[in-house]
């Protein structure tokens, strides 16, 4: 999953298409999401290296300002950059490093974000404070000194359906307090409490406290609660060490009271298999589905105090428990076929499938997937094939030997969407290339595209190969289907509407060949039948047979097709990327009808190619272009030319070997000047 991203620079949101971990130009952790006009709002900390000589954060976390980010369909995010950074807290430490875990709420129109810093001074602890905005990607102000009575980290708001808000957080345990309605203070008398003596530290004093401790949770590490209430019940969420020497898990508990008591259910998501050691999370409704917001350590697998958010969808059964969330790659959302699609997110994968980091050095760059050979596949599911008009296919890949692999719908047998032939090594003549273990950029025709939403995957061929990422795109519009009995040349004159053959093939190495004698033999070879004379149909087909210049016989079945060109100059390697069965080393035959109103004496044929040409007017002929030429208007002028009054007809034949073909053709008048009074016909 390749991706390179910057830093948001000037207050400019960044977009991100996103799989698990969704944030991926950056660390992230302590994910609070939260739904605001219609949209998902993530509030994370932002992990980041210590920075130079600060020796007590290398392996411990460090977090100097928070992010927002927000999206309407999971998948693509937007960072509305710095919310707020140590620097700006009023009462906090400004070298600490600690804006640890946040939450942000709505109420009457105004966004609270909550959020843990080190005091300054020599307090020690953490104390939590309070921002406020009008918006919910901010500017943040926050307030001049933290909620007395608050002593902790990690805060959570649930804004009750009366209008009563509740704060909880973790330090002695997990504690709750009402908030009075100015959302920033306890409501409620503070308590004197006296904090136990460490081995190998001073005694603390006692100090005020407000809150109660949530009562009915396990025993066992306990931090980061997140609360919320869903048909009827109130949820209490947190990260559980539940083992000694364990990592945490996920758990819950629930409630009739927003305070509990609270009766313990059970895991929400177990330990990291990595053995990450924290997890930290929200859960939210968005749409009408459930989610959990979590973190792992997916971008620093050596460092868990490094981490990334992801999401997965979540379901309660019917009593209102919560069923376990097993962790994806995949993640949630529908990913446009549009996108790059990164299989190394997979949903499922062949037994002797894997996936690899890109660069161990710079992780962000994302994962390749490695499939070893013909039995290898990986499923990506949930793509959006809707928007898909007239579209081809690129990807990125790599092999070791030359091979073809496959793009399907649905499974490993399913319908082929695309082949995608890949050569790493070729010889021409004494010129060898070899591209193996380096990727390339391929493209592809589609065979077949799906309807609406479906599952892709990837299966290998006979070598193996791997892949960075796929991307279905939509071409420019180069050509219509012509709609109309006649058409007009346009503004400067250029002649648009063509009956164009697909490519007769063609073992064509290098332009240097063109010669004249060597093209005149060329263009005077019978390909088909009626080359001279044949005024097509749309769609009609012809046979060609004959032998090419290098002695070889060809075979082909080709059809004719009625177009109108986007562009003053014709696109045939667009026109052979969409209808022909190769794009270079073509020869390419046209014919348009000329009606003219009236005799024009003294008009010359302009016409520009890249590739050879030869044209033809009322079978006599009009101009040859020899040479390896690139397409410049006007590159060549025929002699003095009549144009009869009523039908005249224009052939052409452009031959090319590895370049990108394509040709412009009009008149010009005895002064130069483009010819446009006439219509354009095929028939």
């Amino acid at each position: 999953m390749k991706q390179t991203l910057t830093t948001i620079l000037l207050g400019v949101p960044l977009v991100l298409a996103a799989q698990n971990p969704v944030i991926r130009d950056q660390f992230s952790a302590d994910p609070t999401a939260r739904v605001f006009n219609n949209k998902v709002y993530i509030y994370p900390s932002h992990d980041i290296d210590a920075p130079d000589g600060n020796e007590r954060l290398k392996e411990w976390f460090c977090m100097a300002d928070y992010h927002v980010f927000s999206s309407e369909n999971l998948t693509d995010w937007t960072d509305h950059g710095v919310i707020l950074s140590q620097e700006q807290v009023p009462w906090g430490n400004p070298e600490a490093y600690s804006m640890w875990a946040p939450d942000c709420v709505e109420k009457d129109g105004k966004y609270y974000f909550y959020f843990p810093n080190a005091p300054k001074g020599e307090a020690r602890g953490f104390a939590i404070g309070v921002a406020t905005a009008d918006r919910p990607e901010g500017p943040f102000t926050p307030e001049a000194e933290p909620i007395k009575g608050v002593s902790g980290i990690d805060p959570c708001v649930l804004v009750d359906n009366d209008g009563t808000s509740y704060i909880y957080w973790s330090g002695m345990g997990i504690r709750g307090a009402r908030l009075k309605p100015n959302m920033k203070e306890l409501d409620g008398e503070l308590q004197e409490v006296k904090f136990p003596k460490r081995e190998g530290m001073p005694e603390m004093p006692p100090m005020k406290v407000g809150g109660q401790v949530m009562e009915g949770l396990p025993d066992g590490f306990k931090e980061g609660p997140y609360a919320f209430k869903q048909g009827g019940w109130y949820y209490l969420t947190f990260p559980w060490v539940r083992q000694e020497g364990g990592t945490e898990t996920l758990a819950y508990a629930m409630s009739k009271s927003p305070l509990g008591p609270w009766d313990f259910k059970g895991i929400i998501m177990a330990e990291h298999a990595n053995r990450c050691w924290t997890n930290h999370h929200s859960i939210t409704q968005y749409q009408g589905q459930w989610y959990l917001f979590y973190h792992h350590n997916d971008y620093s697998p050596a460092r868990d105090k490094r981490r990334s958010v992801c999401i997965d969808k979540l379901y309660f059964n019917a009593d209102g428990t919560i069923r376990e969330v097993k962790p994806t790659l995949r993640g949630v959302g529908v990913t446009e076929a549009t996108s790059r699609i990164h299989p190394d997110r997979y949903s499922a994968l062949s037994p002797d499938a894997s996936i690899e980091y890109l660069d161990t050095m710079n992780r962000f760059r994302g994962w390749e997937t490695i499939l070893p050979g013909r039995q290898s596949w990986v499923r990506y599911d949930n793509v959006d094939f809707s928007k898909l008009n007239d579209a081809y296919v690129v990807v990125c890949a790599k092999a070791n030997a030359n091979t073809e692999f496959c793009l399907r719908e649905k499974s490993e047998k399913g319908r082929i969407i695309a082949r995608i032939p890949m050569t790493v090594v070729s010889e021409m003549g004494p010129f060898r290339r070899d591209m193996s273990g380096q990727w390339i950029t391929l493209t592809a025709a589609l065979d077949y595209v799906p309807k609406g939403i479906c599952d892709l995957v990837v299966t290998a061929g006979d070598e193996g190969v791997c892949i960075d990422w796929v991307q279905f795109k939509n071409r420019p519009r180069y050509f219509s289907a012509v709609t109309t009995p006649a058409a007009q040349p346009d503004a400067d004159g250029y002649i648009r509407r063509w009956m164009l053959l697909e490519p007769i093939r063609q073992d064509i190495r290098s332009n240097v060949i063109f010669t004249n004698t060597w093209l005149e033999d060329a263009f005077a070879k019978t390909w088909f039948k009626g080359q001279q004379t044949l005024l097509p149909r749309d769609g009609q087909k012809v046979k060609v047979s004959a032998e090419q210049p290098d002695g070889k016989t060809i075979s082909q079945t080709l059809a004719w097709h009625a177009l109108d060109s986007e562009n003053y100059n014709v696109k045939l390697f667009r026109f052979a990327e969409k209808w022909g069965q190769q794009t270079y080393g073509s020869l390419f035959w046209m014919v348009t009808i000329i009606d003219c109103p009236e005799e024009m004496a003294g008009v010359r044929l302009a016409v520009g190619s890249n590739g050879a040409s030869k044209w033809w007017l009322n079978g006599e002929s009009a101009l040859l272009l020899e040479g390896d030429r690139r397409m410049v208007r006007d590159d060549g002028m025929s002699p003095r030319l009549t144009l009869k009054k009523g039908r005249n007809i224009l052939r052409g034949a452009v031959i090319n070997g590895p370049g990108l073909s394509d040709f412009c053709v009009r008149f010009l008048d005895e002064s130069g000047i483009p010819v446009t009074n006439y219509t354009i016909k095929l028939q």
